[in-house]
């Protein structure tokens, strides 16, 4: 039962991390976050399953598909409910992403239905032993899905020129536009970049979990914790803090029982946030005065 709780903490771990990247990336580019990220991936589940189970379409179709949709969805964030209040120094982006995902959930269970439904996978019934323990294939996916993601973001911002223009970016917004990049741009290529990590997180949960309209507030919620928990500037840091609440979360449901979790869950979040402010793995910014 421990090796199974390990591998289940670690697969929702890297789902909360998926989730928490997205708010990483739009965060260091435009020091703003989509609090819409949770119904993104409920809108990846949901498409996932319109597509391959409802409408009976191949994987090669259904996934692409429901990725680009995200992305799509992503960019009208940044452009409608971000830019406008944003480029006039307003915070009101936060109401009007929270409202968006509101929004979209409301109308995703008058589209799509109230009722769960399960999203059947050939990975989720498919057992394989580990130390002992039968664990499912579609668990161990997760975890090494979601590394392999957090590899491909850490290589793209090193290696590529889409990575350069990122970290100028970042450092210096207003110097990257001197030198003729396009900071608008790059914003909405973090923000759909951003929903398509959640929607990856949606289709990778969903056969674990029943696909319905509700489910992305609370996972939203708590990749957000993720975020602030793991230091909100670092890609490392919030990563790694995804899998520290995926395995607190499976510890506590283990020796606790599940009604216990989320209590000691955020408690936990709450003490490490008032011993380290700036979270587990962030950094006070230096201000040069």
């Amino acid at each position: 039962m421990f090796t199974a709780a390990i591998i289940s903490g670690l697969g929702l771990g890297s789902m909360y991390a998926l989730l928490a990247l997205g708010f990483h990336l739009t965060y260091v580019v435009s020091r703003t976050v989509n609090f819409a990220q949770g119904s993104a991936m409920m809108v990846g589940a949901v498409l996932g399953y319109t597509f391959s189970i409802t409408w009976n379409w191949p994987l090669w179709l259904a996934l692409p598909a429901t990725l680009s949709l995200c992305a799509l969805y992503g960019l009208v964030i940044e452009r409608c409910l971000v830019r406008p209040f944003h480029s006039r120094g307003s915070q009101a982006w936060l109401m009007a992403t929270v409202a968006a995902g509101i929004l979209v959930d409301n109308l995703a269970l008058f589209t799509f239905g109230k009722e769960p439904r399960q999203f059947d996978s050939s990975l989720a019934h498919l057992n394989i032993d580990l130390f002992g323990s039968n664990v499912g294939a579609q668990q161990l996916l997760i975890p090494l899905a979601g590394a392999a993601i957090a590899l491909v973001l850490f290589l793209v911002r090193r290696y590529t020129r889409l990575g350069k223009v990122l970290e100028a970016c970042v450092q210096n917004p207003k110097a990257a536009m001197l030198m003729g990049i396009n900071v608008n741009r790059v914003v909405a290529i973090a923000f759909a970049v951003s929903t398509v990590f959640a929607a990856i997180a949606g289709l990778l949960i969903a056969p674990l979990f029943s696909v319905s309209a509700e489910m992305g507030m609370l996972f939203g919620l708590k990749a957000f914790a993720v975020a602030i928990l793991g230091g909100i500037t670092s890609a490392g840091g919030v990563f790694a803090a995804g899998l520290l609440f995926g395995l607190a979360e499976a510890l506590i449901t283990l020796y606790f029982g599940s009604a216990f979790t989320q209590i000691v869950t955020f408690a936990l979040v709450i003490l490490a946030l008032a011993t380290r402010p700036n979270g587990l793995f962030g950094s006070q910014a230096l201000v040069k005065v």
